[in-house]
């Protein structure tokens, strides 16, 4: 039950995530003020508030790097790309990158079901292909059958 309650906690954090991820990049509003602003909402208290609070941190610490994967896996070009697909990939790439406790196969399937659900039609198929990619070069793509 814990676990199972632990994993809903994580999820609800990565789509509050992304919706804060698309609005730094639409509003350039600084990272304290979205976390002071995302904290106050009724749904801060149903996640996993130190998993947003840390993963929310190390993308945009890491965002440069985060955006040279997503361009280097990406057949677009990278200003076709919008914000909600962006958010969902530094996400997940941030994800890919830092937190070895998920496992590939969840990072991914998260990041569809975020895609599937907030994301432009079909979308969800870019973003798995370009994380399937993009796990290999992080290191992670032996969890997939990667070599």
């Amino acid at each position: 039950v814990q676990a199972e309650r632990s994993m809903r906690g994580r999820q609800r954090a990565r789509e509050l995530l992304v919706q804060a991820l698309y609005q730094w990049q639409l509003t350039d509003q600084q990272s304290d003020e979205l976390l002071v602003q995302f904290s106050a909402r009724t749904e801060f208290l149903r996640i996993d508030q130190i998993y947003f609070r840390e993963l929310f941190s190390a993308v945009l610490c890491d965002f440069k790097d985060l955006d040279a994967l997503i361009s280097e896996h990406a057949d677009w070009d990278h200003d076709q790309l919008d914000a909600v697909s962006r958010a969902v990939l530094l996400l997940s790439l941030s994800e890919l990158k830092n937190r070895f406790e998920v496992p590939t196969k969840v990072v991914i399937n998260e990041a569809v079901e975020l895609a599937k659900r907030y994301g432009p039609t079909d979308s969800f198929r870019f973003i798995n292909a370009v994380l399937d990619s993009a796990a290999k070069k992080v290191g992670r793509g032996s969890e997939l059958g990667q070599t």
